[in-house]
């Protein structure tokens, strides 16, 4: 019952508002003090302790450095750009230039906010002009914004990592098919919706210069960021460095370009280090305060109390990866995933062994589903940075609406996943 107050008091002080790491960190210590006493906080520092010097999350504020050293030099913008002339010929090409561009800063960022800001601050205003549908335009910046979730060297990839013990590097190669299915899906769809509703993505009147020279200038704006990408992914996924060495790597490779594009500063390079600082800082509190939770559950019986539940769905594994796929996606209209992930894992990670069911396989099903947590209202991320660079003509329910389709989208790639758990193990 303590534990079940417990969770029950953090979701209402988050519906109140509260911030959500001085919740949870502060609801276990009223509860912790009531359950347990001073004997249960001898163990905090010790925990607090193993999180500063985990080896495997240093790597966040490294990626976290790398992928704003490329959004405030303007590669991203460059590659958008370029993408943006390449496809742009064809009816709804802006839109699947926005998708690939979402990929490639994706891969290259990790970053979901600096990514749907940079498109749309670019993509944006292009599409309106050229009379795309404004809801097809603003649900394409959300949702390829938020491929940084699926695609490495994603955040929440480290982060599950950690939680379900895990290889960093056999998260990433598990998810490269899964992240490429939904990139494909989002193509589809767009070019699907632009053949049956022709006034909703129109193609764009070429420009001057021949094709020829549009490519090698997308060539030459894309290779080296995407070179950067491959060497970064392509050491952890190889084996031969760990996250941490690579994100380091990439994080000196990001300086190097910026440096040869001529756009590195030092002023620059505070305003990346006092977001890095901030957005770091952001996550490590939520995940101090998290883990204190979870050990305060753990040690008030909450861990038995789940696992017996669980033990007694109906359809045995199969239920419970629904209903678990279900809260998961609930979860994500009012909590970070950053809060999920280390909150809600950690309580049934135990139950993956009982049930037979592979960590790595139910770790990117958590990733996908996740994802789905940045697009859905009323708190979903992605929509707020948009919100945040969308012109006045572009309403918040025009956001919202726009958003819907891909949720569903988000939906159909988690599902084939879940029903061939093999596109995990093909990298």
């Amino acid at each position: 019952m303590i534990a079940l107050s417990m969770f029950l008091v953090c979701l209402a002080m988050l519906a109140m508002g509260f911030p959500v790491a001085f919740t949870f960190g502060g609801v276990a210590l009223f509860f912790g003090l009531y359950a347990e006493g001073l004997q249960l906080f001898l163990m905090v520092a010790e925990r607090m302790h193993s999180i500063m010097t985990n080896i495997t999350l240093m790597a966040v504020p490294l990626f976290i450095f790398m992928g704003l050293i490329l959004e405030k030099s303007g590669i991203a913008e460059k590659m958008l750009v370029s993408m943006g002339s390449l496809f742009g010929r064809i009816r709804g090409g802006l839109a699947v230039s926005t998708v690939v561009v979402g990929m490639l800063l994706a891969a290259s960022t990790g970053v979901v906010g600096a990514s749907v800001v940079t498109m749309g601050l670019i993509a944006l205003p292009v599409m309106l002009k050229y009379s795309y549908d404004k809801r097809l335009a603003t649900g394409i910046i959300c949702a390829s914004g938020t491929l940084g979730q699926i695609i490495p060297p994603s955040i929440i990839l480290i982060i599950m990592g950690d939680v379900l013990q895990k290889p960093v590097g056999d998260f990433y190669r598990a998810a490269l098919l899964p992240g490429l299915l939904l990139v494909l899906i989002y193509i589809i769809y767009c070019l699907l919706l632009a053949w049956s509703r022709k006034e909703a993505a129109p193609p764009v009147p070429a420009r001057n210069g021949s094709l020829l020279a549009q490519y090698w200038h997308a060539f030459k704006t894309i290779v080296p960021a995407l070179t950067l990408v491959m060497v970064v992914l392509g050491t952890v996924i190889a084996g031969v460095a760990t996250p941490t060495e690579s994100a380091a790597m990439g994080a000196v490779g990001a300086i190097v370009l910026a440096t040869l594009n001529r756009r590195f500063k030092l002023s620059m390079l505070h305003q990346v280090a006092m977001q890095t600082t901030k957005i770091t800082a952001m996550v490590f509190t939520i995940l101090a305060g998290a883990t204190f939770f979870s050990m305060v559950f753990t040690y008030t019986g909450g861990d038995e109390a789940v696992e017996q539940i669980m033990q007694h769905l109906p359809g045995g594994k199969w239920g419970f990866v629904f209903l678990m796929m279900l809260i998961i996606f609930l979860l994500g209209f009012f909590i970070d995933f950053v809060e999920i992930a280390y909150i809600f894992i950690p309580m049934i990670s135990p139950l993956l062994i009982k049930f037979g069911i592979d960590p790595l396989w139910f770790g990117i099903l958590v990733a996908l589903n996740l994802q789905a947590s940045f697009l859905t209202p009323p708190f979903g991320f992605s929509l707020f940075y948009l919100r945040g660079v969308a012109p006045a003509s572009i309403s918040t329910v025009d956001i919202y609406r726009g958003a819907v389709p891909f949720i569903l989208l988000q939906l159909l790639a988690l599902t084939l996943v879940i029903l061939f758990p093999g596109l995990i193990k093909l990298v």
